[in-house]
This record gives structure tokens, sequence and C-alpha cells, in this order.
């Protein structure tokens, strides 16, 4: 998923629009296959023309109501320039921006914000099938960042990337969480930031192996925020060099980290959570542990720095 062949020509079935095709604030075309460069009038004739090839959609700066269902193949989604797009207030199927079932994706320097739908899991990626490489993203102000069901053999890396104001409990269906992974093979979450969740958890995962390395979790303006990370089926892997400080406004503050609360999938002996740094918001104090432990395996815990009220382990 990192690395994609030499860029080549596909013989695409859908008819492109000329190239002076304009983005939605004027300043060149749209959507463009960079491999063909075909522009298109809409990021989903973009996705229909790759079908089941490796092709990059390169994404004009503008904010677009648009989403797309990518049904086959392997798609690059790229902002022209990181930072300048972002898909607003748009979902596919009821479910998100992109909703993903191809072989695979790569997002790089998108943002998504404003995704509500009608069951609260709206996301601005709904993976549910493939792996899924994303980098400079930023997902804000929605239910959910992003969002994956069941994939067997699926990995998703996520680097350099934002969850902001995300999450919510005030629906049928459950609550939805900045970042949702189901039961994949492996998930990789590095140098990222979770901030101002609005419910859930920061990041949950059934992933059955973990590494969660160099983020930040800043609760400090959270509201009805739950645990900063929660393994609810069991993970080996690392969690390490992460940044925590607890917020006021929790609906759990029992814990910090969660492990194996729920259905025992996956192995936890081994885990590795070290060298992290945990607090409170200035002026709060209360008692709290760093892992709450539902497994009972061995789990390695060491340097880990733990303000004053933070118990190191506690077993549930």
């Amino acid at each position: 998923m990192n690395r994609y062949p030499t860029r080549a020509a596909f013989a695409l079935a859908a008819l492109a629009l000329p190239a002076s095709l304009l983005a939605q604030n004027g300043s060149g075309p749209a959507f463009t296959v960079v491999e063909t460069g075909r522009s298109y009038a809409s990021l989903q004739a973009a996705v229909d023309a790759i079908g089941n090839a490796r092709a990059t959609i390169r994404i004009a700066p503008g904010t677009y109501r648009q989403c797309a269902v990518q049904e086959a193949g392997v798609i690059v989604f790229e902002a022209a320039e990181p930072g300048t797009v972002t898909l607003e207030g748009r979902a596919c199927e009821g479910k998100a921006a992109l909703v993903l079932r191809g072989t695979g994706a790569e997002i790089r320097g998108l943002t998504f914000s404003g995704i509500n739908v009608e069951d609260g899991n709206g996301a601005g990626i709904r993976l549910e099938e493939g792996s899924l490489n994303v980098a400079y993203a930023r997902f804000q102000n929605s239910q959910q960042g992003i969002l994956t069901g069941v994939i067997e053999n699926s990995r998703i890396y996520i680097t350099r990337s934002t969850f902001s104001g995300l999450g919510t409990c005030e629906n049928d269906a459950g609550c939805a969480h900045s970042l949702y992974i189901g039961d994949v093979a492996s998930l990789t979450v590095r140098e990222s930031r979770f901030e101002r969740g609005t419910g859930g958890h920061y990041l949950k995962a059934r992933a059955a192996e973990v590494v969660i390395e160099g983020n930040s979790f800043d609760d400090a303006n959270g509201r009805t925020t739950n645990y900063m990370i929660d393994l609810p089926a069991g993970s080996v892997g690392r969690i390490a060099d992460n940044w925590f400080v607890q917020g006021r406004d929790k609906e759990n503050y029992s814990a910090f980290i969660a492990l194996g609360a729920e259905d025992l999938l996956h192995p936890s002996a081994g885990l590795r959570i070290e060298n992290n740094e945990a607090r409170f918001v200035p002026g709060l104090s209360r008692q709290s542990t760093f892992l709450a432990d539902w497994t009972g395996e061995r789990v390695v815990m060491q340097g880990n720095r733990l303000a004053a009220g933070i118990k190191q382990y506690e077993a549930r």
C-alpha cells in the first residue's frame, strides 16, 4: 500500500471532460486522474473511470459537497496541495464521504468535515473491503472520523492526521468514535492528534495487532467522552511515546486505556505499553487508571510517566 507501480496510462471506458473543467474555486481541473490527465465533473465519475485499476485522483483546492463509492481497484485520493481540499456534508449510501470496498485506497492531505447521517455513524471514511493508508488528513465535526467493519487480512496505516470534534452516543446504533476500527489484521497510528471529542472513545480498535506511537490524545476540551484508547477484543503490539491529557467532562474517567473489555478475539500476551505520559487538565484532581485490563494476560508496562492520581495498572 505504501508504493505503487510506475504511473502509466489506462484505457478508461468512461468519457472524460476537457482538462479545462474548473474546480469549485475556479483555479483549475477539479478531479484529475493523473495517469491519463483526464478530468471529471465529479469525484464519483473519476472513481468510476479508474475501475479495477491502480491510479491517483488529484483534487484541486476547494470545498466539495461530494462523496464517492470505490468498488474495485487501488485508488489514491490526493489533494493537489495538502490541507486545501475539503469533502463536506455529504455521505454516500448514508455512510461516509468515501465508501471504500476496492482492493485498497490511500488518502493524502484531505479534510473531511460535517458528515452526519441518520443512524449516527456518519464518517469521513467507511472502509468495507481492502486495506487503507491515510496521511496528512483531517477529520472534523462529524459523527466519526474513520469507521471499518470486519475485514480479514486488512492492514490500516494512519500517520500525521488529526481527529477533532468527533464521536457521539446519542443514537440507537450505539456510540460512534473518533476512530473505530473493526476486526482487522493490523492497525498502525503514528504522529497523529486526537482532540475535542464529543462522545465515545478517541481510538477504538478490534485489530489483532496495533502500533500506536507518538500521538497526542488531548481531552481538555472533550465532552462526555470515554476511554482514550479502547482495545475491546484484545490486541498485541505496542502503545508507546504517546501523550495523554484527561479532561473534566467524561462519560467514563475510570481509565485512559482499556484492554479486553468486551469479546476476546485476540491474544494480548506481550502487548507493550511504554514511555507514555498521562495527566489531568490543570486544576483537576481525581483517581483514574492508566491501563484497565480484563484479559489477565501478561502485559509489559515500563517507562510510563503518570501524574498523581493515576494508577498504572488495574485488573478488572
